[in-house]
């Protein structure tokens, strides 16, 4: 069973940005987010979207984020 539940997009951008991470660059849903001492990672999402547990799992693992960070 997986730590993650499904969030919506925007509490998990909200939830990046808390823990360090910017908005480098954006165009439409696509935002290219940067972090000192992590490689960019580029979030493609749209607001209102529902992000299920897998795809939570796959950006934390790109990002450091964390369940309690939601």
């Amino acid at each position: 069973m997986s730590r993650w539940g499904a969030s919506k997009a925007k509490r998990v951008l909200a939830a990046l940005l808390r823990i360090g991470w910017a908005v480098k660059r954006e165009a439409s849903s696509h935002k290219t987010l940067s972090r000192e001492g992590w490689p960019d990672y580029v979030f493609a999402f749209h607001d209102g979207e529902e992000i299920g547990p897998r795809m939570l799992a796959r950006i934390a693992r790109h990002t450091g984020l964390k369940p309690e960070d939601l």
